[in-house]
């Protein structure tokens, strides 16, 4: 049984993302992203303009006069959201959480999938792979998607981003729409405060961009077209001035004592947060990923927006 609580939620965010996937993002979407192919639809006599290579020679043989193929997009695409629900996904230091946002943007995402008759798969991971649903079309299979994520309680807290990568290319037969959705934070993908607490003792984000695998990116996006979705907290990458704080990691359950009221502690951990950007853009670009970066405080929808306006200028150059 679903808590009253949780169908709200559900219902809520179907209500926020379907209003915005009606009003903007569903034609955005079809711009966006391409066909699996083209299918022919008929010919038709050669009109000043028409690209000479859609000739159809044989019947322009027969009819003394050119005529041309004219095809059409096959639009049915399949759009697989790998979703991240590491314990830090947990952590939102305003309204929402960062498993929250995702299911947000999951849910605006698969909306626009299924208003433009493309099927809706899920993958839920950790350190492991923890869920999958298989892509289907339909409302109440978009809503399952939602459910799940905000729903289904992880049986690990770490995370896998290569294993989900490799589960997705497994199940995957035919070229889809991998949308990959996570902090990134690494294998121990710790969340604000686990952050705080490990940044001043090692560098934790230069070994979790190692950790995940170029080389397994690379290889999915050969054969999928892959997006990297990355939900990051503004505390994440701007150190609070609250004094000593103990934190606990939500994925390790260590214990560490911090002071976040040292200015050079502050800004080392800024510029370390500014650097690990960088290295994960210049990863996304090395493996030819499309990348979105969301924060909990800031409204997601503008992120979107320029995301498919950019997808469709380059589609049409």
């Amino acid at each position: 049984m679903i808590p009253k609580e949780l169908l709200k939620k559900i219902r809520q965010i179907e209500i926020r993302t379907r209003r915005l996937v009606t009003e903007s993002l569903a034609g955005q979407y079809h711009s966006a992203f391409k066909g699996t192919g083209m299918d022919f639809e008929e010919v038709r006599e050669y009109q000043p303009g028409d690209e000479v290579r859609t000739i159809d020679w044989n019947v322009t043989a027969r009819m003394n006069h050119p005529f041309v193929k004219k095809f059409r997009e096959e639009r049915e695409l399949t759009v697989m959201l790998a979703v991240d629900l590491s314990g830090s996904g947990l952590f939102g230091s305003g309204e929402h959480s960062k498993r929250e946002l995702a299911a947000e943007l999951a849910s605006v995402l698969a909306f626009s999938a299924i208003r433009n008759q493309d099927r809706v798969g899920l993958v839920l991971f950790t350190e492991t792979v923890e869920h999958y649903l298989p892509p289907r079309k339909g409302r109440r299979h978009v809503l399952r998607v939602v459910r799940d994520i905000l729903f289904r309680t992880p049986k690990y807290r770490g995370t896998s981003v290569n294993g989900a990568l490799e589960f997705v290319n497994r199940v995957l037969h035919h070229r889809a729409i991998v949308v990959l959705v996570s902090d990134f934070l690494g294998e121990t993908n710790l969340g604000r405060a686990e952050v705080m607490a490990h940044l001043r003792r090692k560098a934790l984000h230069s070994e979790t961009l190692g950790r995940m695998s170029a080389t397994t990116l690379r290889q999915v996006s050969r054969r999928h077209d892959v997006v990297a979705v990355q939900v990051i907290d503004p505390y994440e990458l701007s150190l609070p001035n609250l004094g000593r704080l103990v934190l606990k990691d939500a994925e390790t359950g260590e214990v560490v004592e911090v002071n976040t009221g040292d200015e050079r502690r502050r800004l080392a951990f800024e510029a370390r947060g500014t650097k690990t950007l960088a290295e994960l853009d210049r990863l996304f670009r090395s493996a030819n990923v499309d990348a979105i970066r969301v924060r909990t405080d800031e409204p997601y929808e503008e992120a979107l927006a320029r995301f498919f306006d950019t997808r469709e200028k380059r589609r049409r150059h």
